[in-house]
């Protein structure tokens, strides 16, 4: 079989697939020299366990470090698991940025973060150790600390002869962050203003005043919409005193982007963004679990209402048939009304000030919807079983639920976040549980009061 090229017309997972199957280990060596690390990357994410650590096994050391740069933490918990930290150290020693550094150390178990840190000289150390006292989620543990910074009293020529004893500028690198003698920041200087501007100029003179900070607590959401917001490339972030910390790139952002992206679409199911597609079978039995049972128990609660009123439905068999479309009637129109406050919530556009307006506009589509499909449903079971007072009741029980289910759709995001609780985990099984209940009460409910 030939070795897989840049050229070929397969992608390298299904090159790597028949490598497998019918390759040698060598030939699975030299299609990974050919290929790029964030390549790698993805096809250690998209390969089951042994395949994984037998490419892993395969992959060049030289290149190990920017390989776990670009894989997500569960990912970096196995391909690390089983190195000492004398294996772990030159690893991580070619590990650039400070703030990968700190999400791979993340990963670690606490002895060896430990003596990782240990072995690094006093101000690297100081730069991590600072980058992993903040939370994960927030500016400060997003930032890289490689920064370039400048006073303000000193001219634009001085600047320049200072970038050119970099050998390299920070990646990203499209302003110089202007400090004064405490380190506090002050303002920026962009380089295409410094590029094209008389060098006789005072950085004072050019600097930009008007591009606020991030602060180090600031959740990550925020800063991404502050990104997209003023279209920026980096920001500095500072400390509650001004003190100028580190700075964010776009290219973190977008991980945040897709990150949350991937929060708010894995999360109605009961999944973070963090599980591994191709985790062993009882790995991902056991985190689904937990989902499982929460819907179970919502389960029984409506299974119980609907036990309440079992004469009713043993009387008019029809009731039976027909119940099932009022709770999923709700449980749709809840779920449109839950995903748009949600979403509203996470791009910071929803405040106590409009919030009303939103639930009142929500109750109005509910109830216009509602009165709808009433309409519609209590004329098809007229026609079908020949009773129009079933047709009333189901048209009467589908009004109600609608309400209730845009309503709630409103409503829970708040209260859950109130609670601590992660509207798009737990949204959707409270949201499930009251459509339900509601649509099996008022359905079965007037059901038993009109034929009795």
């Amino acid at each position: 079989m030939a070795d897989y090229t840049e050229s070929s017309m397969k992608s390298p997972r299904e090159a790597l697939s028949e490598l497998f199957e019918s390759g040698t280990s060598n030939q699975i060596r030299n299609m990974l020299e050919i290929l790029k690390p964030v390549d790698i990357a993805a096809l250690l994410e998209s390969s089951p366990p042994k395949e994984r650590a037998i490419l892993w096994n395969l992959v060049p050391e030289t290149i190990q470090s920017e390989i776990i740069q670009n894989v997500s933490e569960e990912i970096i918990q196995d391909l690390l698991a089983d190195k000492t930290v004398e294996e772990l150290l030159p690893l991580l020693e070619q590990v650039d940025a400070d703030d990968d550094l700190a999400d791979i150390l993340q990963q670690l178990p606490d002895a060896i973060t430990y003596q990782i840190l240990q072995s690094m000289d006093i101000q690297d150390r100081s730069r991590v150790e600072r980058l992993l006292s903040y939370d994960e989620d927030t500016a400060g543990g997003l930032m890289d600390t490689d920064t370039i910074s400048v006073r303000a009293r000193v001219t634009l020529d001085v600047v320049f002869r200072y970038l050119r004893r970099h050998d390299e500028l920070p990646a990203m690198t499209d302003n110089v962050f202007v400090v004064n003698n405490n380190d506090e920041y002050i303002g920026l200087l962009p380089i295409r203003k410094l590029l094209v501007s008389d060098p006789s100029l005072t950085v004072r003179e050019m600097m930009l005043t008007d591009v606020e900070p991030i602060h180090a607590d600031m959740h990550r959401s925020e800063v991404a919409a502050n990104f997209e917001r003023y279209d920026l490339i980096s920001a500095p972030v500072v400390d509650s005193n001004g003190k100028l910390l580190g700075r964010i790139t776009i290219d973190d952002v977008v991980d945040v982007i897709i990150d949350e992206a991937d929060h708010s679409l894995l999360s109605m199911a009961g999944l973070t963004e963090d599980d591994d597609t191709f985790a062993p079978i009882m790995k991902t039995a056991r985190s689904r679990a937990v989902w499982l049972g929460a819907n179970l128990l919502t389960a029984f609660i409506a299974s119980a209402v609907i036990n309440i009123f079992e004469d009713t439905i043993a009387k008019v068999v029809a009731l039976a048939v027909l119940m099932p479309i009022v709770a999923s009637m709700g449980g749709v129109a809840g779920s449109q009304t839950l995903t748009l406050v949600i979403r509203s919530m996470a791009q910071g556009q929803l405040v106590e000030s409009n919030q009303r307006w939103l639930m009142n506009r929500e109750l109005a589509v509910g109830a216009l919807n509602g009165l709808l499909w009433a309409v519609i449903v209590a004329a098809a079971a007229s026609a079908v079983f020949q009773d129009f007072l079933l047709g009333l009741i189901i048209a009467t029980a589908l009004i109600i639920n609608l309400v209730t289910a845009a309503f709630s759709g409103a409503l829970l995001p708040g209260l859950l976040k109130k609670l601590g609780i992660d509207p798009a985990i737990a949204g959707t099984v409270v949201l499930t549980t009251i459509t339900d209940v509601v649509g099996f009460m008022s359905f079965l409910g007037l059901a038993t009061v009109f034929y009795a």
